[in-house]
Formats: structure tokens, C-alpha cells, sequence
């Protein structure tokens, strides 16, 4: 955490930092959070609360922020210093010319502990760049490369005013900032620079494949919520480049967590598979028959043990090409 906010505050005196101690009481994270305040009091802020989880942290961070802009950063990750300067530099453009953007857009890196090495994740085939555009303007994402929070800013009050509030004591939280709001964005700007370094690998991390199994449950519950969070068929027509994107998306979260449940294998868990389906079944029959045979989605729908094998096999492939957790 000490890097995390050593890396924030070279961004200047117009930033403000907000740390959520999420009700930490196995380590010194208090003391620590209340160190940096009293050493930076005009920059940092201390935010003390019961344990709600990631996502009440993070509902904290726009429920108290006063910058024009929002961004979350966890504190094992940090941002490169360099691309930190050049991005509030173009912020602060935006906001003298009385034009904030809605989101700003700027690549992120996965630290990989287990072998040591780097993955960038940039947008340069999906984005203009160095320009404000829409959503019109965009091309098409590839495998892995859909939008996450380490990749995004948005405009503080769009965040208010699109009503996200994020669930308690509920692990990929992230999924939801990263989709509930994109359409309400109407102007958006990509650099491509290396900003946020996202440190990936550790055993008890929460993109750990065996930890992913245990929490399932809460996988399918994200689910469910970016299910009933938009009409997609309405976003599709008013914004079709948009409404393919988060459909994809969404068929990509299917997916994981119908995969989770296969690999989880008891009759309860493939129960739970079924049934995640039928919801999307009960809220959108139209959505649901285009998602469920697409190719994405398909995998995770082949019949019978063999075809849960398969299932399987196919996502483990997928993970060691794109090493995406």
C-alpha cells in the first residue's frame, strides 16, 4: 500500500486520495491509512468503516470524492508515475476548456508473480486515440480485452448519476463499474499509455482459479445484477456498437461463471448453471436464445460429462493463451 500512494501522489496537490480502511484488524492498515493523512492532509483522506467488501469500498470512494474525476486503484497495484503525469495533464486540459470527458481510457499491465513477466493490455485496435469520440467510432474487442476497472476514469457525477452502487461483502464487484455505467458516456478519450500495473498471481487472490470455484456463488451473483442492469435490446438500438460490446461482455460473464460451476461439478452446482440460464430466460427470451448459442456462450452449453470436459478444457486453453487470470 505504501508504493500504491507514493506512485498517486507525484500526480500533484489538485489530486485527492481517499483511502477505505475496510474494517481492517489482522495487520496495520489503520495506522497506516491515518500516517499518510497526517503527513498529506490536504491530499489525503482516511475513511474508516465496518467490513462491507470491495464494492463498499468503492461505493465510499463517489460517495465522498470531490474531484472532477474517479479512479480506483487497490493497494497492492499501483500507477507508473510518467503516464500518471501525462494523463492529469490532459484531464486538467478538458476541465479548463469546461469540456470534462465522461471516460478516459489508458492501457494497463498484469504483473504476473508466478513466472515473472508482463502483459500489457492496450486499446490501439479498438479506440481512437489522442481524440474525443463515441461509441459509434469504435472497433471490436478481442478476446480478453474487454474494458476493466484498472483501465478506466470516469467523470465523477456520472457515476452518481447513473445510480451504481456496488453490492456488499461480494468478490468481481469490478464487473459491474465497468458495464452498468457505459451508457450513460457520451464522450470518451484513449491514451495509449501504460498506466495502471496490476499486480496478479498470488495464491489467495480472488482471480485465483481454485478461489474463483469457492466463490462461485458470487460469480453468479454479479451475473444476475448485469442481467437486470439494462435493457440491451434498447442499448442495441439506440447505440449498436455499444449494445454488441456489452453483449459480449455479458455473454463472456455467462460464461466464466458457467464455467465455474462445471469445474465445481456437483449436483448442486450444475444445478445452479441451469438455473442461472433460466433467469436470463424469464428476463429476456430474445437475449437469451441469441447468447446461448453464440460461440462464446456454446462452450460452456455443451451437453452431457463429455461435453462439461470439454467445457473445461477449452477455458484452461483460453487462460494460458491470454493469461487472463
Amino acid at each position: 500500500m505504501d508504493h500504491c500512494i507514493e506512485t498517486l501522489l507525484t500526480g500533484g496537490p489538485d489530486i485527492e486520495i481517499i483511502l477505505v480502511d475496510d474494517g481492517s484488524t489482522k495487520d496495520d492498515t489503520p495506522a497506516i491509512c491515518d500516517r499518510w493523512a497526517e503527513r498529506y492532509p490536504d491530499i489525503i483522506r482516511v475513511i474508516h468503516q465496518e467490513n462491507g467488501g470491495h464494492g463498499e469500498g468503492v461505493n465510499q470512494g463517489i460517495r465522498n470524492a470531490a474531484g472532477v474525476y474517479y479512479k480506483v486503484v487497490d493497494s497492492d497495484d499501483w500507477l507508473d508515475t510518467e503516464a500518471l503525469s501525462k494523463v492529469l495533464d490532459k484531464l486538467r486540459e478538458f476541465i479548463r476548456r469546461g469540456h470534462p470527458l465522461d471516460l478516459m481510457v489508458c492501457n494497463y499491465v498484469y504483473e504476473h508473480v508466478e513466472d515473472n513477466t508482463q502483459k500489457v493490455m492496450r486499446y490501439t485496435n479498438v479506440f481512437p486515440r489522442n481524440r474525443v469520440f463515441t461509441w459509434n467510432e469504435i472497433g471490436r474487442f478481442r478476446p480478453s480485452q474487454y474494458l476493466l476497472m484498472h483501465s478506466v476514469i470516469y467523470r465523477t457525477q456520472l457515476l452518481r448519476d447513473c445510480g451504481i452502487e456496488l453490492p456488499k461483502h461480494t468478490f468481481y464487484v469490478d464487473n459491474i463499474f465497468v458495464y452498468q455505467p457505459l451508457p450513460y458516456v457520451k464522450t470518451i478519450y484513449y491514451m495509449d499509455l501504460d498506466l495502471y500495473r496490476y499486480f496478479i498471481g498470488r495464491a489467495d487472490q480472488s482471480v485465483n482459479e481454485k478461489v474463483m470455484v469457492g466463490r462461485v456463488d458470487q460469480q453468479v451473483r454479479i451475473t444476475r445484477i448485469m442481467i437486470d442492469a439494462h435493457d440491451l435490446n434498447q442499448v442495441h438500438q439506440s447505440q449498436p456498437k455499444l449494445g454488441r460490446y456489452m453483449f459480449n461482455y455479458l455473454s463472456m460473464m455467462l460464461t466464466i461463471s458457467s464455467v465455474f460451476l462445471i469445474i465445481d461439478g456437483s449436483p448442486a452446482a450444475l444445478g445452479k448453471r441451469t438455473e442461472l440460464w433460466e433467469y436470463l430466460r424469464t428476463v429476456d427470451r430474445r437475449l437469451y436464445h441469441r447468447m446461448k448459442y453464440r460461440a462464446l456462450s456454446a462452450v460452456s452449453n455443451i451437453p452431457g460429462y463429455q461435453g462439461r470436459r470439454l467445457s473445461v478444457g477449452l477455458y484452461h486453453l483460453a487462460r494460458k493463451i491470454y493469461k487472463f487470470n
